[in-house]
């Protein structure tokens, strides 16, 4: 798996039982620690340091590079792909037959009926 040298730290909705299934997933293969993994329902105090606020990142998945470059939606799945023994491979995937815009479509209305879902919840008024 190529070496990147920076960490990269992701924000995700830990109340939403489906990303939380996903970040467990990866966070079980993160051995190396390359992920600094942020639940925004537990930590939302960090969003402004990513010039994030609680509805964006409530919205989509955020990661932030360590030189501050903020990625979301399918473009944040492919940095943390790129950092997970075995997903690499899907990352040069979707990069390499650019697949990334096809698969935006996609997560936009996906992550659009979760947000709506979730608001309805009562999770878009966490302080």
């Amino acid at each position: 798996m190529p070496k990147l040298s920076t960490r990269l730290t992701t924000f995700y909705d830990g109340g939403c039982p489906l990303c939380s299934r996903e970040i467990a997933h990866y966070r079980k293969i993160d051995q190396e620690e390359r992920i600094h993994w942020v639940d925004i329902t537990q930590e939302a105090d960090r969003l402004a340091s990513a010039g994030l606020d609680l509805s964006s990142a409530m919205r989509r998945l955020h990661a932030q590079e360590a030189d501050g470059r903020l990625l979301s939606g399918v473009d944040a799945f492919v940095a943390i792909w790129q950092r997970l023994p075995g997903w690499h491979l899907l990352a040069g995937l979707v990069t390499g037959l650019r697949l990334t815009g096809p698969l935006e479509w996609g997560y936009r209305r996906f992550a659009e009926r979760r947000f709506r879902r979730r608001c309805a919840e009562g999770a878009c008024a966490i302080d």
